[in-house]
């Protein structure tokens, strides 16, 4: 199962990296994806990154806020957060792709609340 930690409550325009870490398989060799869930609103894709860090948008409108990276000897995968708006508030979770972004996702992790309120 993938864990996430690193949300908080953070003002209008302010940043957070979030992180999403596994321990029992790497997660350099899987596509992982980031998701989020806003209060009364259906699970929707932001950005996932393959295996061979390459980036798919799943949400346009975030591309130029938020960013994916990998680190394969920390074992992680983090989300960039930036400028952030009221309407980013949402619990994110991370998901294995396995070999692709464009498929199925699993081994959800429980989930990291981002506030964002002034």
């Amino acid at each position: 199962q993938l864990v996430e930690s690193g949300g908080g409550l953070v003002q209008p325009g302010g940043s957070l990296r979030l992180s999403c870490n596994a321990s029992g398989f790497p997660l350099g060799y899987y596509a992982i994806g980031w998701f989020r869930q806003a209060p009364g609103k259906e699970r929707e894709g932001v950005l996932c990154i393959n295996s061979r860090d390459g980036v798919l948008v799943f949400r346009p409108s975030v591309k130029d806020r938020f960013a994916i990276s990998r680190d394969t000897a920390k074992n992680m995968v983090y989300l960039q957060v930036n400028n952030l708006k009221s309407e980013d508030t949402a619990v994110y979770y991370c998901a294995d792709g396995g070999s692709t972004c464009r498929g199925g996702f699993g081994n959800w992790g429980q989930g990291t609340q981002v506030s964002v309120s002034s």
